[in-house]
């Protein structure tokens, strides 16, 4: 069953921290469409790379590098995004956006703190993420960490639009 969009109640979300389930659906989101680009680019590597030299690379012989390489990746993956719009694309399909605690943008080296430290949020049975429920602020481990806050923020004018053609199709 779906939820109709009441603008002015959904608009009025806005800028209020964001929950757990919401939040997790990003990351979901991040994670697929991350880990899935960074399978891309290795296999377009390695095409590339038996085309060119006629030597075939096998990526379990260079586990160190292929990990080292994934990391790098997910922190410019997320990093560069938050840095740049205050979202990556999981929280753009979900309507969030990172900020610093006062409201203003995420720099990059902020971005930066903030992924590199969300491991800590995932250990220990993911009490990190956990004490999100009980933080007033719905602030994970990694955001008191790198002094950020997650808020929903969507364009309340395409929030308008949405309604408008749920309201057309259901008269």
């Amino acid at each position: 069953m779906t939820r109709e969009i009441d603008p002015e109640r959904d608009v009025g979300l806005q800028g209020h921290y964001a929950g757990i389930v919401t939040r997790v659906s990003a990351f979901v989101i991040d994670v697929v469409v991350s880990v899935g680009l960074y399978l891309l680019f290795l296999l377009l590597f390695r095409v590339g790379w038996e085309y060119v030299t006629n030597h075939t690379i096998t990526w379990g012989d260079h586990r160190i590098i292929t990990i080292i390489g994934f990391a790098l990746w997910a922190i410019l993956y997320f990093a560069q995004p938050w840095s740049t719009s205050g979202r990556s694309l999981g929280m753009a399909v979900v309507g969030l956006r990172v900020v610093r605690t006062d409201g203003t943008p995420v720099s990059f080296g902020r971005a930066v703190a903030r992924i590199v430290t969300l491991p800590l949020s995932l250990i220990f049975l993911g009490i990190g993420f956990l004490i999100m429920l009980v933080q007033p602020e719905r602030r994970a481990l990694h955001d008191l960490i790198a002094g950020t806050a997650v808020v929903y923020s969507w364009d309340a004018r395409a929030a308008r639009l949405r309604f408008l053609a749920t309201a057309q199709t259901d008269g």
